[in-house]
């Protein structure tokens, strides 16, 4: 029987997929689940809207992504912090303090996107690496700096 997939199916199919699966796999599980329906004319039609549809959204998101991407690439970001006589730091500067930092300046950078091996202990300046959405990565500079009191 063939059928639609509503649903991604681990190691059978993706959402809007049309294949070919066993006759009772398809009416007591796929069907009932809401996972797939049958394969009509009718319904291919609306599959191939759907799909369209898929493709304009993941392009608009694509150009947001892409704009992002753009205004953050060699972003300098400066983070105060306290730091001791001999420039030695009382704080670490993590993933998270970048994150607030990016956030501060207008810009939305979630801390899971952000690629830091470990956190910064000294003033300097620091390349960091930016993971976005769609496969898109640029490179931010990180400079810590003491806070004057």
């Amino acid at each position: 029987m063939k059928v639609i997939f509503l649903k991604d199916v681990e190691n059978i199919g993706k959402k809007y997929d049309v294949k070919d699966v066993k006759d009772g796999y398809a009416r007591n599980f796929l069907i009932p689940k809401g996972l797939a329906k049958e394969a009509t004319e009718k319904a291919l039609e609306w599959v191939q809207v759907q799909k369209e549809i898929q493709e304009k959204i993941a392009e608009g998101e694509l150009k947001k992504i892409q704009e992002t991407a753009s205004k953050i690439d060699d972003l300098e970001v400066v983070i105060p912090v306290k730091a001791g006589e001999n420039d030695q730091l009382f704080e670490s500067v993590t993933v998270q303090k970048i994150s607030d930092q990016i956030k501060d300046m207008g810009f939305t950078v979630k801390k899971s996107q952000i690629i830091l091996e470990k956190p910064i202990k000294e003033l300097g300046e620091y390349p960091v690496k930016v993971k976005l959405e769609h496969n898109l990565e640029v490179e931010i500079r990180v400079l810590v700096v003491k806070l004057e009191e």
